[in-house]
């Protein structure tokens, strides 16, 4: 994946470079994957055994429809990402980000721009939105898990994956990104895990995709994705079935990066080099509904 710098409608379109991480407007892009390497077939894998959970972060989304998310667990990120030519702007506020009232987290994408927004390519044509935890929360290890539903359609490209808590010292793939789900819409029906680090970023990544049975499509149903994160490994599941395990044997001499504290994000990103932009045929507003994000230590 590209880490990209906020781009603002009052500058010109910036490259890849490091700022602050906890700028106003800290924006952690998803993957620039033109294409996703074979990494390891989903060989089923030993799931870790369970021990005591503590839970060590929990988000249920519960609260009132239209409401904002938790301040104090999520920040909202803002701005455009030209490095994966992704269509949106994503906002703040609860335009694009809001509780339902129903337990759920809705990230919505909509084709509009009422704020008038500049893009990469111009005016921006849709508007989204992408939430992390820096600065409130990160953790090393344990149990990370949210149940979502992902939306349909062509150009959808949501995502659910970590950063390394000292992104904004040393940049990205330094800092590692650990993508627990990522969907492109033209796969209806797999969802991909992937790692990025010093020499196998971007179109390099390390991982492997999880197909559902039967031509089902994820968009049909919630799923629960998972990583099993413990010191040397790595394990991703989809609800509950284990389809890839990484260790620092996997990256060919490549350093490892997943043995310190990293930071969640959930965003929903439209078009972009990997899924390709939105057509005729895509809905809008499209919606990525998360039920919850937990993470667990087994102490």
């Amino acid at each position: 994946m590209t880490v990209h710098r906020p781009h603002h409608p009052a500058r010109a379109h910036s490259r890849r470079r490091r700022t602050a991480l906890y700028a106003a407007s800290l924006l952690c892009c998803s993957a620039l994957l033109a294409t996703l390497p074979g990494g390891a077939s989903a060989v089923p894998v030993p799931a870790p055994a369970p021990g005591p959970a503590a839970v060590v972060f929990a988000d249920e989304f519960d609260g009132p429809a239209g409401s904002a998310v938790d301040g104090s667990k999520w920040q909202l990120e803002t701005g455009d990402n030209v490095n994966n030519h992704e269509r949106q702007y994503y906002t703040g506020g609860n335009s694009n980000a809001a509780l339902d009232g129903q337990g759920n987290l809705v990230i919505t994408a909509r084709k509009e721009n009422p704020g008038s927004y500049q893009c990469w390519y111009g005016t921006c044509e849709y508007t989204s939105a992408r939430l992390n935890t820096a600065g409130k929360f990160s953790a090393a290890y344990g149990h990370v898990e949210a149940r979502i539903k992902v939306p349909r359609g062509q150009g959808m490209w949501p995502a659910f994956w970590m950063l390394g808590d000292d992104f904004g010292n040393v940049g990205w793939p330094q800092s590692g990104e650990i993508d627990i789900m990522e969907n492109v819409g033209f796969e209806p029906g797999t969802v991909h895990g992937t790692l990025h680090g010093p020499g196998y970023s971007g179109a390099e990544g390390i991982g492997a995709g999880y197909t559902l049975p039967d031509g089902a499509a994820f968009a049909d149903d919630f799923h629960t994705f998972a990583v099993d994160w413990a010191p040397d490994s790595i394990t991703w599941s989809v609800d509950g079935n284990v389809f890839q395990r990484r260790t620092p044997a996997d990256l060919g001499g490549k350093e490892w990066v997943f043995d310190k504290p990293f930071f969640l994000i959930l965003n929903l990103a439209v078009g972009g080099f990997w899924p390709g932009d939105p057509d005729g045929s895509t809905p809008f507003p499209s919606q990525l509904v998360i039920d919850y994000v937990r993470v667990t230590t087994n102490d």
